[in-house]
């Protein structure tokens, strides 16, 4: 028999993915893959409905159908404050990870470098992989999650083709500031490389902290491929849909990768999901406040029981500091603590380049009830996992 791909060879399967399984095995509250257990607003669902009876049951226009690119359109020019032309900038994809796969295999060519912040999301090394190129590693420092600035252009320096931007942050909780924003611009112009960004948590940010569109920044318009989802926006993660925003000469490519990797998103819920993008600013206000009130709710909790964290400026994850337990493991202790606890994560070195196993990751988009109970089980967690040293 032949052999198969090389590229694979140091692939896992999704340890996040992997946690839900452990987690619905122990029946755990799961607080590993990020989705929430409460409802996607009601318009969204009433207008879906709707759609079950109407003619949108076969394929849209591949990039996306026209009154969702339009909706879409007019939704981001508010909030990146520059009018995007539905028709040439923008691409409709099955979710952000499919958005993220393509950005990169627009730009990058086999042999390319592709600079990536660490932590992070687990995808992002594999799709540089999969489209042949070289991840460079940069670390974020805790407890700010901030990078060195000569580290940063010490990878630069290899002249990468692009720079992968989380933010705001998943695993951490990170949101990059205007002054760290345009350090990464800078060096993006001076070295001639693409910034590929992550937004999909850009409506989920805490106080006093504040989203900052990549793209927005002056002169980064034409570098930059914003990649984000309905996902975590509208509570709707089962429906992937994505999107990728960028200038029309990226764009034209982007549609062709798009095309090839899978045709196109869902027709019915691309025009169910037009409904939310036409909600206006009172909706993202009370996302924010909504999402406040969870990471409250779980940091105090947490505070209670005496458990080391982090404390996330976006998104919806916590970072656990586990070393008084002494394991060398953290996907151990994360089996330990779905079986023993009743409470599903994901162990922290499946996001991080360097030697992490000290960290785990929780995260909080659930019901008030449901973090309550995940709380009332991690209570229990110094009597029923028993430290190894």
């Amino acid at each position: 028999m032949p052999g198969l791909s090389k590229r694979t060879e140091g692939f896992t399967d999704s340890v996040i993915r992997r946690m839900t399984r452990i987690s619905l095995q122990y029946n755990a509250v799961n607080l590993s893959q990020g989705f929430p257990d409460f409802k996607p607003p009601r318009e969204i669902l009433e207008r879906l409905k709707e759609v079950c009876t109407e003619d949108f049951h076969q394929y849209s226009i591949t990039w996306g159908a026209q009154n969702f690119r339009e909706a879409l359109a007019e939704k981001q020019s508010r909030f990146m404050g520059r009018e995007i032309d539905p028709n040439s900038e923008i691409v409709v994809t099955c979710g952000s990870t499919e958005a993220m796969m393509a950005a990169v295999m627009t730009v990058a060519d086999p042999g390319d470098k592709v600079i990536v912040f660490s932590p992070f999301y687990e995808n992002y090394g594999a799709d540089a992989v999969l489209s042949g190129a070289q991840p460079i590693y940069v670390p974020l420092y805790p407890p700010e999650f901030n990078f060195d600035p000569d580290e940063l252009e010490a990878a630069f320096r290899q002249r990468p083709k692009a720079l992968i931007l989380c933010n705001p942050s998943n695993p951490c909780g990170k949101v990059f500031t205007r002054e760290e924003l345009t350090l990464i611009a800078d060096l993006a112009e001076r070295y001639d490389t693409f910034v590929i960004t992550d937004e999909v948590y850009e409506h989920i940010v805490y106080e006093p902290y504040r989203h900052i569109y990549f793209a927005s920044l002056p002169g980064m318009w034409e570098r930059t491929i914003s990649c984000s989802s309905l996902s975590k926006t509208y509570s709707i993660t089962g429906w992937r849909l994505g999107y990728i925003i960028a200038p029309q000469t990226i764009i034209d490519t982007a549609k062709k990768v798009h095309d090839f990797l899978t045709v196109g998103a869902a027709a019915p819920l691309q025009e169910a999901a037009v409904t939310g993008l036409r909600f206006n600013d009172d909706y993202y206000r009370k996302l924010q406040r909504t999402y406040t009130e969870r990471r409250d709710l779980f940091l105090t909790g947490l505070d209670t029981i005496g458990i080391p964290h982090t404390v996330p400026q976006g998104a919806y994850y916590i970072l656990l500091d586990i070393s008084r337990f002494g394991y060398d493991s953290d996907l151990e202790f994360c089996e330990v603590l779905a079986r023993n606890v009743g409470v599903g994560a994901v162990p922290g070195s499946s996001f991080f380049k360097e030697d992490v196993n000290h960290l785990i990751r929780l995260h909080f988009a659930k019901k008030t009830e449901t973090l309550n109970e995940a709380l009332n089980r991690l209570e229990s967690i110094y009597k029923k996992i028993t430290p190894k040293h």
